[in-house]
């Protein structure tokens, strides 16, 4: 059975799509010509990935111009597996300079978006996360594209996130309700805090069952209204 890209699953009108939407809005409220956002977490597996995707896919429906989502995860690439794409050709070849900006963005069947993925896996890719490369890279990317969103490592296991995220006009960190611990969230918000770089916000992910029922999407459910064609009298 074929395996559909995650694209294949974006409903413009769930509730979902709403709060992305909502939470794009929120981004460009904070002013000062926002272009570029930093995606991460505090540990392995809260969900950030799937922020960063439906976050990419939403702006780029919304039609903001040319999106560009980035899988800068190079220890556990997701994004290629969400899109369906090959890792090779991505973020590390552009580092290390085998690939032009041009050749390493992947086309999507939403037309304004492409996509980035991690590359090739090296053995040691804190090696390759070089400031100053990384700083031509993303210099070289905005010049070609308005909004860009780059899913990052989580913020305790690596400095990655660090040396990334000054590159950028701020940061979203994705916290699991109900099982990331408070002293987790509040250690990785030091560690970027300590480093000067800027938080626009955090998304709260697996809010269902886990905060009150009015912060459920089932409560404010709201559905097209069809009303029923009338009987004709004989």
């Amino acid at each position: 059975m074929k395996v559909e890209s995650i694209i294949n699953y974006f409903d413009r009108e769930s509730a979902e799509a709403t709060e992305f939407r909502r939470l794009y809005s929120n981004l460009i409220g904070t002013g000062g010509g926002l272009k570029t956002v930093l995606v991460t977490s505090s540990i392995v597996e809260e969900g950030k990935t799937l922020i960063s995707s439906f976050l990419a896919m939403t702006v780029a429906e919304i039609g903001r111009g040319k999106i560009l989502l980035i899988d800068s995860d190079l220890r556990r690439p997701m994004v290629n597996v969400l899109f369906k794409m090959n890792l090779e050709g991505g973020f590390a070849d552009l580092l290390e300079g085998k690939l032009k900006a041009s050749e390493a963005a992947k086309p999507t069947i939403i037309p304004a978006l492409k996509v980035i993925t991690a590359g090739k896996i090296t053995s040691s890719p804190t090696l390759i996360m070089n400031p100053t490369r990384i700083h031509q890279v993303l210099e070289e990317l905005k010049f070609y594209y308005d909004f860009i969103i780059i899913d990052a490592p989580p913020t305790i296991p690596v400095s990655d996130p660090l040396l990334i995220a000054p590159e950028t006009d701020g940061t979203l960190l994705v916290v699991r309700a109900g099982s990331t611990p408070k002293e987790v969230v509040k250690r990785a918000c030091n560690l970027l805090s300590n480093a000067r770089i800027k938080i626009l916000g955090v998304v709260m992910n697996n809010c269902d069952e886990i905060l009150p029922y009015h912060y459920s999407s089932k409560y404010y459910s709201y559905k097209y209204y069809h009303k029923p064609a009338e009987k004709t009298k004989a």
